[in-house]
């Protein structure tokens, strides 16, 4: 039967996005970042690649906890270098780039789970429209990066597995996945933008991968030789999630004094 909707149990959501083993997973995506300003064409900002390790903790209730750590590098979209400066086209400024370096993201998973079934995939759509006050705002020192005092994005997410894997009580998390990623959001903070109307755009795909060393060459060696934290996911929950504006709040000196991102990080002891 194509495009059935079935409501699938948490577990079967947790193999999805991670293992019932407690185990770690590995995800990664590639795409690309444009400028949408009204009454102006687009413009390629950047091409970005990225990575998240993940595992989930079960718990007695039945619910999970998942905690992990993501990256995503702003890259430049012509040569696929990874940028340090970027030259601002509106203000023609040049500012340090800051790359995604957010440890640990984390969540609550519970209840059910609908998944669109079309014979043997499975697609999980997950669109989400985070609204909240922006903390940036109330600090004058940070009007000409992010005065908006509203964070508002569109997150828009699908994720495609092997219906076999879903229904194979066997498995702890699903043989393949495939994730579509689309993002309307604020001009990022390290861009500099002020109260310039417009909104960024991203695009990207990706999936799961098998383990660290199937991740695309230049993660591993940006976590080899730089973030070697982000080689595993946290062993526990963390509480406090990491976001690009609260990493910039808090290396905002780093930002200033041009240094490059992401700060290193050390292992997890």
């Amino acid at each position: 039967m194509i495009n059935t909707v079935k409501e699938f149990d948490t577990k079967e959501w947790v193999k999805v996005r991670s293992s019932l083993d407690g185990s770690q997973t590995f995800l990664t995506w590639t795409g690309s970042i444009y400028s949408f300003v009204p009454g102006e064409k687009k413009k390629r900002l950047f091409n970005i690649v990225g990575m998240s390790v993940s595992r989930c903790i079960a718990n007695d209730d039945e619910t999970w906890d998942f905690t992990s750590r993501e990256l995503t590098y702003y890259l430049d979209p012509q040569t696929g270098e990874i940028l340090h400066k970027w030259q601002n086209p509106w203000t023609e400024e040049t500012v340090t780039v800051v790359h995604v370096a957010n440890s640990p993201v984390e969540g609550h998973f519970k209840g059910k789970f609908p998944g669109q079934v079309n014979g043997e995939i499975t697609t999980f759509v997950f669109d989400l429209f985070p609204t909240y006050p922006n903390s940036l705002a109330k600090e004058e020192t940070f009007s000409d990066y992010s005065p908006q005092e509203t964070y508002q994005a569109a997150e828009l997410f699908k994720l495609t597995v092997p219906t076999k894997d879903l229904e194979n009580t066997d498995t702890v998390t699903v043989s393949e996945m495939f994730i579509a990623w689309d993002r309307i959001g604020p001009w990022l903070p390290w861009m500099k933008m002020g109260n310039k109307a417009g909104n960024l755009i991203y695009s990207a795909c990706g999936l799961k991968v098998k383990d660290f060393t199937e991740l695309p060459q230049l993660l591993q060696d940006e976590i080899n030789t730089r973030v070697p934290l982000y080689k595993n996911a946290p062993k526990s929950p963390l509480d406090d999630d990491m976001t690009s504006w609260t990493y910039f709040k808090k290396h905002f000196a780093a930002y200033l004094a041009g240094e490059r991102f992401p700060i290193p990080e050390a292992e997890e002891a």
